[in-house]
């Protein structure tokens, strides 16, 4: 996967496009093999508590909600720009490099 859990990430389309963020989770959809990333800070949604306890006050709390992972694009660690990602064989070791500046993400 070129995108991973805590990776920064900055959104390229939809309403919260340009904003930037970390992936807190990536989820993969079992019935189409498509992944989602969930990015904090974008995509949020308002989930409507009602209250479990007599005297408890319902809220209103936002949560980020799955984007699909072709809608970011990971940060660029020395740049801080959005870059493509490809891989380089380092021994026997697979690393993420990116592709503007060619430096090793960890």
């Amino acid at each position: 996967m070129k995108i991973r859990t805590g990776d920064k990430v900055k959104v390229l389309s939809g309403k919260d496009r340009g904003k930037e963020g970390k992936v807190i989770q990536v989820l993969k959809n079992k019935t189409n093999d498509k992944y989602y990333a969930v990015v904090e800070g974008a995509n949020l949604l308002k989930k409507h508590m009602r209250p479990r306890k007599q005297g408890e006050k319902g809220q209103i709390i936002e949560l980020p909600a799955p984007l699909h992972i072709s809608k970011v694009m990971l940060i660029d660690p020395k740049s801080g720009k959005a870059t493509r990602v490809g891989y380089k064989m380092e021994g026997k070791e697979k690393k993420r490099v990116a592709k503007i500046s060619g430096e090793i993400i960890s």
